[in-house]
């Protein structure tokens, strides 16, 4: 049968004698109620007050409908929903369960100033744009654009999330330090071809511990990859140092950070290193017998495998000093497949092997988690200027940071216990659910067919009984 539809129904095959008809006349339906418990994660840390926090607020306050702690909450709640453009909140204003999650007095919007607003609570894409197309310096002329964020306030509230996530000190911790490409497909602010990516991009900079994200800094491609850690590395070692005194840090990243002023920097600093080392002709004539062993071994067995070795290195002219550093020699299916790694980390602490496969290997998780700021889409970096794309990457790294604090506070020994942000979303935020709004409660329906209501209690429960931070 053809299907025929309208603005009022959609008619579908038929269910044998019955007719099968779609409509949108459902009224106040969301399919996002999932979204209460990240409501309630934020009661808990108050990730996203803090973050609105960050920004200054020049607007005439006699005019103003939404607080920028109400326009924050919107843009945030939205990505970690799955809405990555600002077009969609011109339809998502009229959600009532946003407006919840967003903290509108009135979150059926009818007590709204103007007619043509009425019924719609949250703002619209205009609106929410100003939060990232301000300037650093707001002008007196300027008419819309009033609200400005600080960045080095963001940059501080990041290491503060992670430092309240320990209840008490841990003994030592790794820094993970990575580079990625952020395709370009306009003609933005710092925009260059990146030969080694094949395309135009930007070269954002992330550090990770373990799952919490410190530092996020979009950057221009036609730059080292280390350029400028050595001062995010110093700014959050030395407030983690602040609270932590204790603490010992390693930094781990591949060999695009194995440079002289990172590891030296370091080495004055009591901060240990395990960087990759880019192979070379010298590096592997120190293992050429170790690449012949396993090569035989490879040969015997028909497996994949290793020898290792160690040694010290100094290269001809870069380095101020000589290293240690660990040599894996390995024959694959392909052939030899040698890799280094250079640490400032003793053999007293780490054995050879231990080092390169148990610590070394492990920074890979860390890519999982670049992934996920993709998840939070962090690479909708599609503004004129590098300043309001920086301001775009800061949002999905607050969602982002609102998710794991979901994952670590309420899914603890969950099946979602280890899941990323998108496989959350989808099982646990996007449900059904019809809102009725009274005088006294908001009334929340969920579907009754929801199949993780099981799953959706222990996270409710586990959140219940947190405690909240210090």
């Amino acid at each position: 049968m053809t299907t025929e539809c309208n603005q009022q129904s959609f008619e579908f095959h038929p269910l044998n004698q019955r007719q099968v008809v779609g409509r949108f006349d459902g009224g106040a339906i969301t399919s996002d109620a999932g979204g209460l418990l990240l409501r309630e994660v934020e009661k808990h840390t108050r990730i996203v007050e803090r973050f609105a926090g960050c920004f200054r607020d020049h607007r005439a306050a006699g005019q103003v409908e939404h607080t920028v702690r109400e326009l924050v909450a919107q843009r945030v709640y939205g990505l970690a929903l799955g809405y990555e453009d600002l077009n969609d909140h011109d339809e998502l204003r009229h959600d009532p369960l946003l407006a919840v999650l967003a903290e509108k007095e009135d979150p059926t919007g009818h007590s709204r100033v103007r007619e043509r607003d009425r019924g719609k609570a949250l703002a619209g894409k205009s609106t929410l744009n100003r939060l990232e197309l301000t300037a650093a310096v707001v002008k007196k002329k300027e008419r819309y654009k009033k609200i400005r964020l600080e960045m080095e306030a963001v940059d501080r509230l990041l290491v503060e999330i992670f430092l309240e996530a320990y209840p008490t000190p841990p003994e030592e911790m790794v820094l993970d330090l990575d580079a990625t490409d952020d395709p370009l497909h306009g003609n933005q602010e710092g925009r260059f071809f990146h030969g080694y990516y094949g395309h135009y991009c930007y070269l954002p900079l992330y550090i990770f511990a373990g799952d919490h994200l410190l530092c996020a800094r979009l950057r221009p491609s036609n730059i080292d990859a280390s350029a400028g850690c050595v001062e995010e590395v110093a700014r959050i070692v030395a407030r983690i140092r602040q609270v932590w005194p204790e603490v010992r840090i390693t930094l781990r990243a591949d060999s695009g950070f194995c440079r002289e002023e990172l590891m030296s920097w370091c080495e004055r600093n009591r901060v240990d290193y395990v960087l990759g080392l880019a192979k070379n002709e010298r590096l592997k004539a120190e293992i050429v017998s170790e690449q012949e062993q396993a090569a035989e071994q490879y040969h015997q067995t028909g497996l994949a495998a290793r020898v290792f070795k160690e040694f010290r290195y100094q290269t001809r002219e870069s380095w101020s000093r000589e290293r240690r550093v660990i040599a894996k020699a390995e024959h694959l299916e392909k052939g030899s497949n040698p890799r280094f790694v250079v640490t400032s980390l003793g053999r007293e602490r780490w054995e050879t092997r231990e080092l390169y496969e148990d610590l070394y290997c492990q920074r890979g998780e860390m890519e999982n988690r670049i992934k996920e700021q993709l998840m939070l889409f962090a690479d909708r970096t599609s503004t004129a200027l590098l300043r309001s794309n920086q301001i775009r990457l800061y949002f999905s790294s607050v969602a982002y940071t609102l998710m794991e604090a979901l994952r670590r506070l309420g899914l603890q020994q969950t099946e979602l216990a280890r899941a990323q942000a998108s496989t959350i979303r989808l099982k646990l935020l996007k449900i059904g659910a019809l809102i009725r709004i009274t005088v006294r409660r908001v009334w929340i329906s969920m579907a009754a067919g929801y199949p993780y209501a099981e799953l959706f209690a222990q996270a409710w429960a586990r959140l219940r009984a947190s405690p909240a931070p210090c």
